[in-house]
């Protein structure tokens, strides 16, 4: 679809006059035009998207909204196909593969997912791209598309040329199909809203965190690397510089010590309760109910994957 690309290429002029602006996150050093460009989205979402999609979950039946689901995420089962292929992940590309011929020629067109005992998974060209070696680039957000990376933004208009809407000739057919997709994915998203208002200080910053996050596992497939923080180079600079000291045992020493749960969160009581899957990562597995000034920082310090 032209449109996508012509969105990209107006962001991408627009952000030429936004380079120079001071950004506190080095991964979004166009944060200024980015907040702005989130709150042309999120009023345009709440005027119109947001409304429809409300309508769509009342009016609709449980049993028609999976069907509209099976029905796009079927058609989407022939990119991640592709880009299985282009990751070299042969398995997963005749899993992938056999749930969209066999959904598309006994699910009625992928109405019924029929092949439900065939695992699906999560492949798209920006990942592609990723898995090659090539980096995030900076953040953008994109209009109406929301979160993005610049090559993100790219896989997303590759994405779309082998996509069965692009292909269907009536505009205004292909155009109401797109508009379906969209409010369908919208309305399966309602009820995160509540834990995102009530989680983030910064709805941009946890979404833009969230994002980047999300998009790193699942380049890694859910086994990111590890990232060394300055403060861990520190310590063992400062361990070998330390002269031994002998020290002579008190009544504290004997005491019980808490593990430290940066090194051991797992077993903390309060980290036990939570979910981090990584390959499934969501806003609201990054709820911290006691700390949510930086949700991501403390699930990549407890060293969790």
């Amino acid at each position: 679809m032209n449109v996508i690309r012509i969105l990209i290429l107006l962001t991408a002029a627009a952000l030429t006059g936004c380079a120079s602006t001071h950004a506190k996150n080095p991964a979004d050093p166009l944060e200024s035009f980015n907040r702005g460009m989130y709150q042309f989205n999120d009023v345009l979402d709440k005027a119109i998207v947001k409304p429809v999609a409300q309508g769509y979950g009342t009016v609709m039946p449980a049993p028609g909204k999976i069907m509209v689901n099976n029905f796009f995420s079927n058609l989407d089962d022939l990119i991640v196909t592709i880009n299985d292929l282009l990751q070299f992940k042969f398995i997963q590309a005749a899993s992938d593969g056999s749930r969209f011929i066999f959904n598309t020629t006994f699910g009625v067109f992928g109405l019924l997912d029929v092949a439900n005992r065939l695992e699906k998974h999560n492949e798209d060209f920006g990942q592609t791209l990723g898995y090659w070696g090539v980096g995030n680039g900076p953040y953008i957000v994109l209009p109406i598309f929301g979160p993005s990376t610049l090559r993100d933004g790219i896989g997303l208009i590759a994405d779309n040329r082998p996509s069965k809407l692009r292909r269907v000739d009536h505009m205004r057919t292909r155009n109401q199909m797109f508009a379906s997709k969209a409010i369908s994915h919208r309305e399966q998203i309602l009820d995160q809203e509540k834990v995102l208002d009530e989680a983030a200080i910064d709805r941009y910053e946890f979404i833009r965190d969230a994002y980047l996050l999300r998009r790193k596992s699942l380049i890694y497939d859910g086994n990111p690397p590890r990232e060394k923080y300055d403060d861990e180079e520190n310590d063992t600079d400062t361990k070998k510089q330390q002269t031994p000291i002998i020290n002579v045992p008190s009544a504290q020493d004997n005491a019980p010590k808490a593990s430290p749960i940066g090194r051991n969160a797992a077993q903390h009581p309060f980290f036990a309760q939570q979910s981090f899957a990584p390959a499934a990562f969501e806003p609201r597995q990054a709820l911290y109910p006691q700390d949510n000034v930086h949700k991501v920082w403390v699930a990549q310090r407890t060293g969790i994957r």
